[in-house]
């Protein structure tokens, strides 16, 4: 019985070492697990960041491959036009438009959108005293943007070329509530004349927009000018506007002035010009940019007393701004005037100074806050001094002539001096309070 006790005693110690063998082989069993799954679980962690960075990866991927799909689509459209407008060229006969064996003067492009109709009443202006130079002056539209009205209306006349310029670039204005148009504007205008001067190599182009006429000497005018242009690079450009061009206001439609104030509305620049602008052309307001002293470096333009412009432009971009009281009552040039027996060589920067002069100088200085009234009771020229801006708006007001100035330079102004004529032929001058001195005449 003693020793059943003894053997099972021991079965028991055996067991319990057993036990204890097994629990401590169990913990070390899970222990070993334990931190297998904390590393697999780092790693679970390590695979998934990886993966979602993957992830971004491939969604950076997918967006670069859509847009440049897009592009690709854009490029293929631009492909497609410029397939469209070889064929056009082939049917029209390029040949038959520009005379190789004779340089144009300039090329002419009228600036169109949206407006077809508008641009229909140009286009039969304009070749209506283009045709019979149409190897001087070939005739261009650049289209800005996809409207098929416009684009229908400018193919279906033969005697001009098309351009199409499509830009699906986003416009981003510099301040909040500015017109998106006065971006898309600048941008046409630039691609449209690198187009001209640098794709097609004209040494010269007039611009016009689809909402002008022109006057029976318009080519033949810039033709005379076209040479001043060359010759005197003190001239920026050559233009067939008078912002103080109402019928009230001029008389001799021979007559040609410079002005340190860009008129734009029917203007000529050269190649040369264009290679200094182009490289810094601006997003927008490209027209009040050329009138920046900066820009502009001291040089002037040369316009005409009559205008040999005309803009019926009412509804556009700038919403009919000044067109009842300054664009409506423009003339329009009706003479025929021979400019090739015209000597312009008075515009010339050096002859010009003593020919402007020589007209002040014969003006009666006219002065007081009752000036309308002198002037009134005054035969010949007269001249009336203003001392700043709002003392020249209170003068100008009371003419009804053109208020606005432009980094310091009021429209159609030659050193400050503002001209128009008053009842009929009768010159007035406006003149500024350094005029006279920049003109070296002594105030008497």
């Amino acid at each position: 019985m003693a020793n059943e006790c003894c053997d099972f005693r021991f079965l028991l110690i055996v067991a319990a070492v057993a036990f204890i063998y097994l629990q401590l082989r169990l913990f070390s069993t899970q222990s070993e697990y334990a931190d297998r799954l904390a590393a697999a679980v780092e790693s679970e962690n390590h695979c998934t960041s990886q993966m979602r960075l993957l992830i971004d990866q491939i969604s950076m991927q997918q967006g670069r491959i859509v847009s440049l799909e897009e592009e690709r689509k854009h490029k293929e459209e631009e492909c497609t036009q410029l397939k469209a407008l070889v064929k056009e060229f082939e049917r029209k006969g390029l040949q038959r438009m520009i005379n190789k064996e004779q340089v144009p003067v300039a090329a002419v492009v009228i600036m169109a959108c949206n407006r077809a109709d508008y641009l229909e009443r140009t286009i039969k202006s304009v070749l209506k005293y283009q045709s019979a130079v149409a190897s001087k002056y070939p005739l261009f539209v650049s289209q800005d943007g996809s409207n098929q009205d416009v684009k229908s209306k400018a193919l279906s006349f033969d005697q001009l070329l098309y351009m199409q310029h499509l830009d699906s670039e986003p416009v981003h204005t510099d301040r909040p509530g500015e017109m998106i148009a006065y971006y898309k504007i600048a941008r046409h205008y630039k691609w449209a004349l690198d187009q001209l001067f640098y794709k097609h190599n004209f040494n010269r182009v007039i611009i016009l927009e689809d909402d002008m006429e022109i006057a029976p000497d318009f080519f033949d005018y810039f033709e005379a000018t076209a040479t001043l242009l060359d010759k005197d690079k003190s001239i920026m450009a050559v233009s067939s506007w008078n912002d103080n061009g109402q019928k009230q206001f001029v008389h001799d439609s021979y007559e040609l002035y410079r002005s340190d104030f860009f008129p734009g509305l029917g203007w000529m620049l050269t190649k040369s010009t264009w290679d200094e602008l182009s490289p810094k052309w601006p997003k927008a307001y490209w027209d009040d940019w050329l009138r920046l002293k900066e820009n502009r470096k001291g040089r002037q333009f040369v316009r005409p007393e009559v205008c040999r412009t005309y803009n019926f432009g009412e509804h556009g971009s700038s919403m009919g701004q000044f067109f009842h009281q300054y664009l409506e009552p423009i003339k329009l040039n009706d003479v025929q005037v021979d400019w090739k027996a015209r000597d312009l060589s008075y515009l010339m920067e050096d002859n010009y100074v003593k020919h402007f002069t020589d007209m002040l100088k014969r003006a009666n200085p006219v002065h007081g806050n009752d000036v309308l009234l002198k002037v009134r009771n005054i035969d010949g020229d007269v001249r009336i001094p203003y001392q700043d801006q709002s003392d020249f708006e209170r003068i100008a007001s009371q003419f009804h002539v053109f208020e606005e100035w432009k980094d310091g330079v009021p429209r159609t102004a030659y050193k400050g001096v503002v001209f128009f004529r008053y009842q009929t032929s009768r010159r007035i001058f406006l003149v500024g309070p350094d005029s006279l001195k920049q003109l070296g005449i002594a105030d008497a």
